[in-house]
């Protein structure tokens, strides 16, 4: 099958967390998706929403989702209740989720159009897809991917450490394996490795 109509027709809920620095390689996943023949429902946190940043004003963050996937982003609690009870999505993927979506998540806090339209599609058993992205991965944020991890219906985009030096306890997702996490989520399988190895640099004391 050719690899651009690989995802046709699979309805896939794309929401975004505030991991700002994220987006771009979000949009271009998400633009990949759509290529491979999906139909994307855009979905935002308040943060992601409503948040101006030095990757973008919250506006224009808003406008290019809503071209990539054709459709007005859901920014509210309301209206993201609907989609587990209408069946409105066959898969949800959250890029990239923020150690304070996981939290939420792991716990069942409701609090964001985010979180809500996890719960509302996990109610149908259908396969929530995570990439996370938060420099607290090895740190405070570890025993909420631990426990998300251990869930049924959660699949997991490969991550690494992005900064061993700087940043040794972050971690982000590889986005460019999104669609392969999606295909195999959709048959009850997670991708693997789920962890891998970064590029090392060793300093020398």
């Amino acid at each position: 099958m050719p690899t651009e109509n690989k995802l046709k027709g699979v309805r896939i809920g794309y929401a975004l967390a505030g991991s700002f620095c994220t987006f771009e390689k979000s949009f271009k996943a998400a633009e990949k998706l759509r290529n491979m023949g999906a139909e994307l429902l855009p979905i935002m946190s308040y943060n992601a929403a409503g948040v101006d940043t030095r990757f973008g004003k919250a506006e224009e963050n808003i406008r290019r989702f809503e071209e990539i996937t054709g459709r007005k982003v859901i920014k509210t609690i309301e209206d993201a209740e609907p989609i587990g009870p209408k069946r409105m999505c066959d898969v949800m993927v959250v890029a990239p989720c923020t150690a304070n979506s996981a939290a939420k998540l792991a716990v069942g806090i409701t609090d964001t159009p985010l979180t809500m339209a996890v719960k509302s599609h996990l109610r149908s058993g259908l396969p929530v897809v995570v990439a996370i992205s938060t420099n607290d991965a090895l740190g405070a944020c570890a025993k909420n991917i631990g426990i998300l991890q251990n869930y049924r219906n959660y699949y997991f985009v490969p991550y690494a450490q992005d900064d061993i030096v700087k940043k040794p306890a972050s971690m982000v997702a590889d986005l460019s394996l999104l669609p392969d996490t999606v295909e195999m989520a959709l048959k009850g399988v997670q991708i693997q490795p789920v962890v891998f190895n970064s590029q090392f640099i060793i300093h020398n004391s």
